[in-house]
C-alpha cells in the first residue's frame, strides 16, 4: 500500500493506482475529458493536472502513479490557471455553436431547435411541452412576438429563415389547450401578481409552475393590459388571449379586476402575500408613491423590499413583447428563489462556444440534416411539419453531456484568447446509420480508437497526419459505417464533445 496526501487529506492506495483514482477513493473530485474507466491514461486533454506540493511541478493526475509520500495540490489557485489555461486551448480550434444562434437571441432562451425536431417528426404534444417551459403565452407570442431568433436564424445563409415564430403559434393551436403544464407540489406560499399585460400573466403562469397559489390583480375592467391595444389594432384575435386565461385559469390563478394600485392596497397586498410582483407596465402616480427602487435585469428584478419584485415596462419600456415575457419569467424566479429561503440572483447562462458565420461550404454541411426549399407559408400541420424540416440543427448533439463545456464553465473559459488566424472549415459526416462524426471538435483523446480496437472492429478509427493537421479519421478511405459496426453507441457516449454523437 502506497501513502499520499491530496489537499491535506491523508491516502492509502494500492501501489499502481494512478493519482485521479486516490483523489476519488477520497471524494476529491478532478476534472477530466481524455479518461475512462477500462482505457489507457495517455493524457491529452491535460485537464486533470495537479501540483506536487514540494517540487512545484505540474502533472496529469490521470496518468501519473501514486508515490509514497506524495504531497499534492488539486485546488489551489495554480492548479486553477493550469486547467483554466487547458480547456482555452481545447477551445481554440473548436468550430461548434453550443446553443444555436436562434435560442440565444430569444430573450426567453425557448429551446427552438428542439421545438423544430419534434414538430418535423409530427409530435406536437412533445413540441408544446418544450414550448411552454419558457414561453408562457405561445398563441399570443405567436401573433404579436417581433421574432428576433428568426434575425440570426443560420438557414438565412442559405436561403431564408426558418419560420420559427408562426411554428411556435400552430404548436399552441394543434396542443395548447389540451396541456397543462406540470405543477410542483403546493408550497403554501401566496404570490400577487400587479398587472395582466404579458410581464404579468408570464410571472403568474412561472409562480404556478412553482407550485406557488397567485393572484392577479388588475386595474383596468379586463385583463391584458396592452394586448388590448394588439386586439383593437387586428393584430390578435380576443379569443387568443381567452383562450391563453383559461389555460391560466385551469392552473389555479385567481383574478382581481377593477383593483388600482394605491398606497393603502399595496400595504395590505404585502400583508396578506408572501411576495409581490409589480407588472403594470409604466410608472403611474400610484407607483410612484409607492417609493420603490426599481433595481432591475442585473440585479434579478430585486426592489428595496426584500419581498416585492418588479419587470417589463415599469423598469425601462419593452418594445419586443418576447422580453416583456422573459422578464416575468425571471421575477417569477426570483420570487421562487425568497420564497424557497435562497439568495436571490439573477439566471447564469451557461458558457456558450460560438464559431461565426457560415460559410457558403459550411452552409451546404449543415444542408446534409435538413429540406431544402425555401419558406413556407403554414396553413396545416403538413405546412408545419414541412417547415420544421428546414431547421438545421445547429445546436450540439452533446449540449447537455459535453465535457468540454463543462470545464468551460467551471473554470470560466475565454473561448477566444488563444484564436489565432483563420478557423477550420466545419465538416459533418452521416454516412452512418446512428452516428454523427465532426472532426472538428474532435481533442484526439484516443477513446475510440481504443474503444474499436478492444472490440475487434475491422477496420476501425485512427489517428491520421502529424502535429496540428493529425485528425481523427477511418483508414484507408472507407466511410464510417464500415468502421464501426459493433461500438457506434460505446464510442459516441465516450466522446467528451460533440464530435461523435447519436443522431
Amino acid at each position: 500500500m502506497v501513502k499520499l496526501k491530496i489537499d491535506n487529506k491523508d491516502i492509502e492506495v494500492s501501489a499502481g493506482t494512478t493519482v485521479l483514482k486516490a483523489a476519488e477513493s477520497v471524494g476529491i473530485y478532478i476534472p477530466s475529458m481524455c479518461y475512462l474507466d477500462g482505457c489507457s491514461n495517455h493524457p491529452t486533454c491535460m485537464v486533470c493536472m495537479v501540483k506536487d506540493i514540494k517540487s512545484g511541478k505540474m502533472m496529469p493526475s490521470c496518468a501519473t502513479k501514486v508515490v509514497e509520500g506524495m504531497e499534492l495540490a488539486s485546488e489551489d489557485e495554480e492548479v486553477f490557471d493550469a486547467r483554466k489555461e487547458a480547456v482555452e486551448l481545447l477551445l481554440s480550434d473548436h468550430v461548434g455553436d453550443c446553443e444555436a444562434p436562434c435560442r440565444v437571441a430569444c430573450p426567453a432562451f425557448m429551446d427552438i431547435p428542439k421545438m423544430n425536431r419534434f414538430i418535423a417528426e409530427g409530435n406536437f404534444d412533445e413540441a408544446i411541452e418544450i414550448v411552454k417551459e419558457e414561453i408562457a403565452l405561445p398563441h399570443i407570442l405567436g401573433y404579436i412576438c417581433s421574432a428576433p431568433c428568426e434575425k440570426v436564424c443560420r438557414r438565412k445563409d442559405v436561403d431564408e429563415a426558418v419560420s420559427i415564430c408562426v411554428l411556435k403559434r400552430t404548436v399552441a393551436e394543434e396542443s395548447e389547450n389540451t396541456y397543462l403544464p406540470e405543477l410542483n407540489a403546493a408550497s403554501g406560499k401566496k404570490v400577487a401578481v400587479i398587472g395582466s399585460g404579458v410581464a404579468g400573466l408570464a410571472a403568474s403562469f412561472h409562480i404556478l409552475k412553482e407550485g406557488h397559489a397567485c393572484r392577479l390583480f388588475e386595474r383596468e375592467s379586463v385583463l391584458g393590459g396592452t394586448l388590448q391595444t394588439a386586439i383593437k389594432k387586428g393584430e390578435m384575435p380576443q379569443e387568443i388571449l381567452d383562450s391563453e386565461m383559461m389555460i391560466l385559469q385551469q392552473s389555479g390563478l385567481e383574478i382581481n379586476l377593477n383593483t388600482p394600485l394605491s398606497i393603502e392596497n399595496f400595504e395590505n397586498i404585502r400583508k396578506e402575500y408572501d411576495a409581490v410582483i409589480i407588472a403594470t407596465g409604466s410608472i403611474s402616480d400610484e407607483i410612484s408613491n409607492l417609493n420603490l427602487d426599481f433595481k432591475g435585469e442585473k440585479d434579478a428584478f430585486k426592489t428595496n423590499l426584500p419581498d416585492v419584485f418588479a419587470c417589463g415596462s415599469l423598469l425601462r419600456l419593452q418594445k419586443m413583447a418576447v422580453k416583456a415575457l422573459a422578464q416575468g419569467k425571471e421575477a417569477a424566479h426570483s420570487a421562487n428563489q425568497f420564497l424557497r429561503g435562497e439568495e436571490v440572483e439573477a439566471t447564469k447562462r451557461k458558457f456558450n462556444s460560438r464559431f461565426g458565420v457560415l460559410s457558403q461550404t459550411e452552409a451546404l454541411e449543415y444542408l446534409k440534416e435538413s429540406e431544402e426549399g425555401e419558406r413556407k407559408d403554414i396553413n396545416s400541420r403538413e405546412d408545419a411539419i414541412a417547415e420544421a424540416k428546414r431547421c438545421l440543427h445547429c445546436d450540439c448533439r452533446k449540449i447537455d453531456n459535453c465535457k468540454l463545456r463543462d470545464c468551460a464553465e467551471t473554470y470560466q473559459a475565454d473561448r477566444r484568447k488563444f484564436l489565432m488566424g483563420d478557423r477550420e472549415s466545419l465538416k459533418k459526416y452521416f454516412n452512418h446509420e446512428s452516428i454523427v462524426y465532426e472532426p472538428e471538435k474532435c481533442i484526439k483523446c484516443g477513446l475510440c480508437v481504443e474503444i474499436a480496437q478492444k472490440n475487434n472492429e475491422l477496420t476501425g478509427v485512427t489517428f491520421i497526419g502529424r502535429g496540428f493537421d493529425m485528425e481523427m479519421a477511418v483508414p484507408f478511405n472507407q466511410n464510417m459505417s464500415k468502421a464501426l459496426t459493433q461500438t457506434a453507441q460505446k464510442c459516441a457516449e465516450a466522446c467528451p464533445t460533440g464530435a461523435l454523437a447519436l443522431k
